[in-house]
């Protein structure tokens, strides 16, 4: 949301804040990032959505819910695209959705060092949504969707998923 908007965008940008993660549905397509741009063309609408990853099972579901609630919002004439390039990070999860995962009980990105200490086969440092420790261990590389790794806490002995910095 970079420069000056229409008034049609910024009512966009209002529409799609309200369009959950059919995965999380705590967080927002909007913060998420999953939303890359919304522009207003001769009143007509062009809506960029970019999937957390390429093969993300939930890609057609998110497309299907944005058509719909820019339908349901009389915001026609609109288009849709899903765009691959440049791909989706998770730099792009705002402070408010950060919070929001945190808050749902699954921890947001770690940043990436934390992560590259993976790459070197040493364990993560992911804090515990729930008690706020360090002390955690990675169970599965793989939590409840494929964009999450499996936690346990050591400390509370919570189990919780890990949105994985990509």
């Amino acid at each position: 949301m970079v420069g000056e908007q229409t008034s049609l965008e910024t009512k966009a940008w209002d529409v799609l804040d309200k369009v959950e993660d059919p995965e999380i549905p705590v967080i927002s397509i909007v913060d998420l990032g999953i939303v890359r741009s919304v522009k207003d063309i001769e009143g007509h609408l062009h809506v960029d959505i970019t999937p957390t990853y390429s093969g993300c099972p939930a890609t057609q579901v998110i497309e299907d819910s944005v058509n719909d609630a820019l339908h349901h919002a009389k915001m026609e004439p609109f288009t849709v695209k899903t765009v691959l390039s440049p791909a989706w990070s998770t730099a792009m999860i705002s402070d408010s959705g950060r919070s929001k995962l945190e808050a749902y009980g699954i921890a947001p990105p770690a940043d990436e060092s934390s992560d590259k200490l993976a790459l070197m086969g040493e364990e993560r440092q992911i804090k515990c949504p729930n008690c706020g420790s360090h002390d955690t261990k990675m169970v599965s590389q793989f939590g409840s969707t494929p964009c999450k790794a499996h936690f346990k806490c050591n400390d509370c002995l919570e189990p919780f998923d890990y949105f994985k910095c990509l």
